[in-house]
């Protein structure tokens, strides 16, 4: 991806980070995403006024809002004053945080190694989280009426905002390298030290004080992370198509409503 294509996919926001434009991307039969229809982002809690503005430009129909209650809870977004969008929100799951947030809490795995460990293993499991699964329906589902413009967003934007978008991407037959391209950009885009420094504030909060270079592990994402959520995939259904339909309902008929309203 070259840098002008970096500077026009992302919104460069003050306290808003890891947001996104997930369109652009060439579709498996011809054409390609549409640009500034699926967005992605980490949390809004930091958002300055003049970042409520920008994003209120965007004429966002839905979000799709991927945290516990505890952490909106801790960390409420703002939103722009007569917001439009309709706001989902994901239930509880049994187990209550993040991936990352999860690698963070055992003691014994707060090196930055074992934290690297324990992220593989969260991706290994990460797809078939039943609160996950149902909001990305729901996200899949509202995109595909063409409502408009919709926004998915977690804590960091990486996680469980990678996989929702990773999901979407594969439901409407982008090719593997570039889903893994979208979900790397989480690595480079915007302004990185803000959105470590912000992360680690907010998992802090959750987690107690971690080591540096564990929060920067927790902070990133890796080829590895998405690599072993595509093989948990097929294992347990043989192929992401099958997942697709079993897990979201994607079957040829909703993929044509998908495509009518996403590609051009």
């Amino acid at each position: 991806m070259n840098a002008n294509d970096m500077d026009e996919r992302v919104l460069a926001l003050e306290g808003v980070h890891n947001f996104r434009d997930a369109g652009g991307y060439a579709v498996a039969g011809g054409g390609r995403m549409k640009r500034r229809m699926v967005w992605r982002s980490g949390q809004h809690h930091g958002a300055t006024d003049d970042d409520l503005s920008r994003i209120d430009g965007l004429g966002l129909a839905s979000v799709f809002d991927l945290r516990t209650s505890k952490e909106r809870d801790k960390h409420p977004c703002r939103r722009p004053q007569a917001f439009a969008a309709e706001v989902f929100f994901s239930t509880d799951p049994e187990v209550r945080h993040a991936p990352h947030i999860a690698a963070a809490q055992t003691t014994r795995q707060r090196t930055a190694e074992g934290t690297w460990e324990s992220l593989v293993r969260n991706y290994a499991a990460i797809c078939f989280r039943p609160e996950l699964q149902a909001m990305i329906r729901g996200y899949i589902d509202r995109l595909a009426e063409g409502a408009g413009p919709g926004l998915v967003n977690c804590m960091a934007g990486k996680d469980r905002t990678g996989i929702a978008v990773a999901m979407l991407h594969a439901g409407l037959g982008v090719h593997r390298d570039d889903i893994m391209e979208d979900y790397l950009l989480t690595n480079t885009a915007g302004d990185v030290e803000a959105r470590i420094a912000s992360g680690a504030e907010t998992m802090r909060v959750i987690t107690g004080q971690l080591d540096d270079e564990v929060l920067r592990v927790l902070m990133g994402v890796e080829p590895e992370y998405l690599d072993t959520a595509w093989a948990a995939i097929e294992e347990r259904h043989g192929t992401v198509d099958a997942y697709l339909e079993e897990a979201f309902g994607l079957d040829g008929a909703k993929r044509d409503r998908l495509r009518k309203a996403l590609v051009a």
